[in-house]
């Protein structure tokens, strides 16, 4: 990106310091919020932004998870025209400042408490260099096991809290003619159960030191090779159609009967919604197996481009301001599936799952149990995820790869030396 950003015209130097207030500017906003529930939840800030006399320049770019969007973003700021806004996340937060084109975020983040209102570990995601550079939006635990009670009933299986009962119920759960997992082979979801399995087998400081610290020792360990030996075991209860499913037609097969679980973020609640079914009667959420008190997280956020006119400075601060304020927060989340990311909030209209998830990521913050998850581009750089992407989809596909040899690949992947 550094070589793409050389050319560009904004010939900022820095990070832009704080303007004198004004009020009426244009903001326009990069996102790929698009979807149903998304799109009400981005009407809600559009309406709140109006308010403070803004207007808003919608700027949706949909598909890919964000990848459309990234590069669509990296071409408008080569040419010297970034958006006000734009959604990012994760390492690549710290990766757009370090060209020095971002604004300064601190006057809104002091005005509004954010360092109390944040867990360290999510307020660090937003800085660089100590300042703020980027807001976050909402919290999306990944670390979710998702469970149909009657099929349950049916097999006679409980719950798992741990690897072991899961694969006991699993197996209970097949010999009762349901598929046990419900999983859709693709790359990123591999990942997110590589991730919650790993977590499970060697704990939040194993996984930090493996995935966000890259230690070459952690990843090429004994620790690990335990984690692809799971994998490989949670594997045989995965149906033999899985390849290339979208992971909402595995979440429908939870809903509908066909399998007992899933494995995956929270974003699966919205399905369980939109079919009408009710948490703790119609679907079981509990921590994946092993990772009760951890807390895997995947948060969304806006980075905001400097900008030479003042009053677009101000609806820069209006807009992060406006995304931090307690009735975003709970009518986004509420729309999304996630939870509010600033902790103390009164979560009387949320359903169980998010109180618990609510709960958690307060609790795990407080017990250094809180990590990002490297399965959903939070955790390491764009290289070392691909590369270990590349592993775990490769172990998956490839019966004859030893948890030992993928264990020395995740060690290679990292890009350091032991």
């Amino acid at each position: 990106m550094k070589r793409l950003l050389v050319a560009t015209a904004l010939g900022a130097v820095g990070l832009a310091s704080s303007a004198p207030l004004y009020a009426g500017g244009e903001v326009e906003v990069l996102h790929w919020w698009t979807s149903g529930g998304e799109a009400k939840s981005v009407a809600e800030l559009k309406k709140e932004l109006e308010a403070k006399g803004d207007t808003w320049k919608d700027f949706a770019v949909a598909g890919g998870g964000g990848e459309t969007a990234m590069t669509v973003l990296k071409s408008r700021v080569v040419s010297g025209q970034p958006p006000t806004a734009a959604q990012v996340k994760g390492p690549q937060i710290q990766d757009w400042a370090a060209e020095g084109v971002l604004a300064n975020l601190d006057s809104t983040a002091q005005a509004g408490k954010w360092d109390s209102l944040l867990p360290p570990v999510v307020s660090n995601v937003m800085k660089y260099k100590g300042h703020y550079v980027a807001v976050p939006v909402n919290v999306h635990r990944v670390n979710w096991l998702w469970a149909n009670p009657e099929v349950f009933k049916k097999a006679g299986a409980k719950i798992p809290t741990n690897w072991d009962e899961f694969m006991v119920a699993a197996d209970k759960i097949q010999k009762a003619g349901f598929i046990a997992l419900a999983h859709g082979g693709q790359p990123w979801q591999d990942a997110t159960l590589f991730e919650s399995v790993a977590l499970g087998v060697g704990g939040a400081e194993w996984y930090r030191k493996a995935f966000v610290d890259l230690d070459p020792k952690a990843l090429n360990s004994p620790t690990m090779e335990k984690a692809f030996t799971t994998l490989r075991a949670v594997q045989k209860y995965i149906d033999k159609d899985a390849a290339n499913r979208d992971w909402n037609l595995a979440t429908a097969m939870v809903i509908n009967g066909k399998a007992g679980m899933q494995i995956m973020g929270d974003w699966a609640k919205g399905e369980f919604t939109a079919a009408g079914k009710v948490a703790g009667r119609d679907y079981i959420c509990a921590p994946a197996p092993g990772t009760k008190g951890a807390f895997t997280f995947n948060i969304d956020s806006f980075i905001m481009f400097q900008q030479k006119d003042a009053s677009k400075q101000q609806a820069q601060r209006d807009l992060a301001s406006a995304i931090m304020d307690v009735h975003f927060q709970e009518v986004f989340n509420l729309n999304k599936g996630s939870i509010p990311v600033r902790m103390g909030m009164n979560l009387d209209k949320f359903d169980q799952c998010a109180k618990d998830s609510a709960a958690e990521f307060t609790a795990s913050s407080k017990s250094g149990a809180l990590v990002p998850s490297f399965a959903h581009e939070m955790a390491m750089p764009p290289a070392p995820k691909g590369a270990m992407f590349d592993v775990i989809t490769a172990f998956m596909n490839t019966p004859s790869m030893t948890p030992k040899q993928a264990a020395e690949k995740m060690g290679a992947a990292s890009g350091k030396k032991v």
